[in-house]
């Protein structure tokens, strides 16, 4: 059998199979708000050893984007329930991805009440949609206090809370892909001058923080993080590749001594051998790995040694029953891009399974 259909099991993460869902925005939360197509959508899924959800905001000003769902009040957690138990009917795990925007969004998309904060009240350059002006250039973001961070951090840990109650097996903190988190760890968007700016161990303060948060509200066996190492993905300045491995160094040490669940990192072009090999040495938990893997690849990278799991982001919107075409090596269904965001079933919730194609 392929070893990415066989059961894994490390620490306290126990999964049916190696095989990973990868977060990815959908846009079908109307209002902010989870509902039954967004619930149809991951129980298709639930083949996956483990699902990742799209990122759900922890806070009103972390919703950057139009249609994404949120995690901080009361209706969005029993809208939530819904999909937790769906893919538990299927014998699957669900991870929460937590996911605050920071500078990359509009004020647009925001709650009444709600203004853009980031790091830094650096602006990103870049455009993105809002349902009432079309497309925009970004918001320049208000640069939260120090009060501002340490509030942000406590919505983090309420959100894991809220996600836990939904009935959720554990959440993600999303530190990649140019958002608040990866913002704080950037030494040109985080030009800060208090205990969260600075040097490399008050740049990760903001995300140790958080992880130590959640970890002490749902348990430190229900965390996991996504990184994106030398990424500049969303307007994130490059910077010193040294520094950028001293960086990751230092988090992957801390992140191991905090005991939590997983590492998730999604691949790039410029990430560095030597960068991937500490973060191994230095971190005991899982390893996921992501970004362009076939079955195939996925397959290798299993018997190499440094990913412990395997995830899939694209292969998994047009193919539901993704497990069982890798089980049978049967061809996969091609995702339509133009409907990704379509904000209906069309290209969500209507990708034929083998069974039924």
């Amino acid at each position: 059998m392929k070893k990415i259909l066989t059961p894994y099991t490390k620490g306290n993460l126990t999964l049916k199979n190696h095989l990973v869902m990868a977060p990815m925005t959908r846009s079908r939360a109307i209002g902010n708000l989870p509902n039954d197509l967004i619930a149809e959508y991951y129980g298709q899924r639930s083949g996956a050893g483990l699902i990742i959800t799209e990122g759900v905001s922890p806070l009103p000003e972390g919703l950057g984007y139009t249609n994404i769902p949120g995690i901080f009040s009361a209706a969005q957690t029993e809208g939530w329930k819904k999909t937790a138990a769906a893919v538990h009917s299927g014998n699957g795990k669900i991870f929460m991805q937590l996911m605050h925007t920071g500078r990359i969004g509009h004020n647009l998309n925001l709650p009444a009440g709600s203004t853009l904060v980031g790091a830094s009240s650096l602006k990103a350059t870049g455009q993105i949609y809002t349902h009432a002006s079309g497309v925009q250039d970004y918001s320049g973001p208000v640069a939260l206090t120090t009060e501002g961070v340490k509030k942000v951090i406590e919505g983090y840990g309420t959100a894991a809370k809220n996600a836990v109650e939904a009935g959720f097996d554990g959440v993600e903190l999303h530190a990649a892909n140019g958002y608040l988190p990866e913002q704080f760890l950037n030494p040109v968007v985080n030009n800060r001058t208090d205990e969260f700016g600075g040097n490399i161990i008050n740049r990760a303060k903001f995300i140790l923080s958080v992880v130590e948060k959640i970890a002490v509200e749902i348990g430190k066996d229900k965390v996991g993080i996504r990184l994106s190492p030398f990424s500049t993905f969303n307007d994130l300045p490059a910077y010193d590749a040294e520094e950028v491995y001293e960086t990751y160094a230092y988090l992957s040490k801390q992140l191991n001594a905090l005991g939590i669940a997983y590492i998730h990192i999604g691949i790039n072009a410029a990430i560095t051998q030597k960068t991937l090999d500490v973060i191994r040495e230095n971190f005991n938990g899982t390893i996921i790995l992501c970004n362009g893997l076939t079955p195939e690849t996925a397959e290798i990278a299993l018997t190499k040694g440094f990913a412990d799991l395997v995830a899939f982001g694209k292969s998994y919107l047009a193919n539901p029953d993704l497990d069982k075409r890798i089980e049978k090596d049967a061809p996969l269904n091609q995702p339509d891009m133009k409907t990704l965001y379509s904000g209906s079933k069309e290209g969500f919730t209507d990708y034929p399974t083998l069974e039924n194609e």
